[in-house]
């Protein structure tokens, strides 16, 4: 069995981090067998090196070994690569062809970005590692192969498998393994090694100097978060090495070449209005309407009472809470229940029924004139409700729109549009 010193110097693998040594170890040592293997990991971290290892260390290396990229391969067309049809079979099949599973019989097959394949092909493929059978697309005959599958993907597994984009059955058939690289950013003390290495091969492509970096342009090198990993790292690297005419490279220029440079951290972009926005409008709309609702309601009551009393200095004290918040404190409203223009029970049963709307007494309408008044007062719009909540809260806290945005239950934003909008 070779070693692992012995293997990254054969497959080009730089780097002494224990999570690689690690994933390049569970290669070596799982290569003799046919199980299946799982390689995860994020994008750009290399891990298409790992079945090029179990391969080449297996009794199948004098057999085909083929990659498949399922993400790059299109849904209507994919059982077709990886099964073969028969001549017919659709629109196009002129004559039969074979599948990467009937081509690669006795060898390797590498499905990278496994995550993406679509459903009915994983029923197709989970068929093909339980016992090696296979369909081509348009025939009713079984065919066998025997062929070993290692797969790599970047997707949360599990996740896919709760959203129902994966199959359960089929992620542990493949994942009898699991192979984990780790991302550069958890490589750190193989960053520079990696840059080093790039720099001199592109040097040698390009028939040019090769570039260095600074003991600072080092430090920043170390310290970026590389999301794109060795994929990312081997692109600055030819940039710097076609772009920059001085072959030492500062600090200040290698920070001119990585985006988002200034922060290590993801940034998160709000591009439309939240949800949360929405919902406290919704909020405080739904509360003008209950509280005029509410009002509403007071006032039936009231001119029920007041319908079937005769006597209003009653149903003043019975009510006094009800009436100084429907029509406050000013003089003009208490002489609505004067008592010299309040007619009795025994008058309104007097007034005869033929003449109810043409012999009433002024006193009787002017008794009842307040009912159309409270009915205009509660046709107020829903902007003046509102506009007259915004200007209670912004008094009660003396002006500070985020104590009043957060009473009235909607953002300091909004609430700021709105004193805008009102011009307040």
């Amino acid at each position: 069995m070779e070693s692992v010193q012995a293997i990254k110097q054969r497959f080009g693998i730089i780097g002494n981090t224990p999570a690689l040594n690690r994933a390049i170890e569970k290669a070596i040592q799982v290569a003799p067998t046919d199980i299946s293997v799982l390689v995860t990991g994020e994008s750009g971290v290399g891990k298409e090196s790992i079945p090029k290892i179990i391969h080449q260390l297996s009794h199948r290396k004098h057999n085909k070994y083929i990659a498949v990229n399922c993400g790059a391969i299109p849904e209507g067309t994919i059982d077709s690569e990886l099964f073969g049809h028969e001549k017919g079979a659709f629109t196009g099949a002129t004559q039969t062809r074979e599948g990467y599973f009937e081509v690669a019989d006795g060898g390797t097959i590498f499905l990278d970005e496994v995550g993406e394949l679509p459903l009915t092909t994983q029923v197709r493929l989970l068929r093909v590692l339980e016992n090696g059978e296979f369909l081509k697309v348009g025939s009713s005959k079984v065919q066998k192969t025997n062929v070993r599958i290692v797969a790599a993907t970047n997707v949360n597994m599990f996740e896919a498998i709760e959203k129902e984009k994966f199959r359960e059955d089929l992620y542990y058939r493949l994942s009898t393994v699991e192979i984990h690289l780790p991302p550069l950013r958890e490589r750190q003390e193989d960053i520079h090694l990696l840059f080093r290495k790039f720099a001199s091969d592109f040097a040698l492509k390009y028939k040019m100097p090769t570039i260095k970096l600074t003991d600072a342009a080092v430090q920043t090198l170390m310290n970026y978060r590389w999301s794109g990993n060795i994929r990312q790292l081997r692109n600055i690297a030819e940039q710097l090495s076609v772009l920059e005419q001085d072959r030492t490279i500062s600090a200040e220029t290698l920070v001119s070449y990585l985006p988002n440079s200034s922060s290590n951290l993801p940034a998160v972009i709000k591009t439309s209005k939240s949800e949360s926005d929405f919902s406290s409008e919704r909020e405080i709309l739904y509360k003008v309407l209950f509280d005029m609702k509410s009002d509403l309601n007071d006032l039936k009551k009231l001119t029920l009472e007041l319908m079937k009393s005769g006597n209003t200095k009653d149903v003043e004290k019975s009510h006094e809470g009800l009436i100084q918040k429907i029509y406050g404190d000013s003089d003009e409203d208490d002489a609505i229940f004067e008592e010299d223009v309040t007619p009795s029970n025994n008058e309104l049963l007097s007034i005869p029924e033929h003449n109810i709307h043409h012999d009433i007494p002024e006193t009787i309408t002017d008794k009842y004139h307040f009912a159309e008044e409270i009915e205009e007062e509660e046709t107020l719009s829903l902007q003046d409700k509102e506009l007259e909540l915004i200007k209670k809260s912004l008094e009660r806290h003396g002006g500070k729109r985020k104590l009043a945005a957060a009473e009235l239950g909607i953002s300091e934003r909004t609430l700021y549009r709105k004193i805008k909008q009102y011009n307040l």
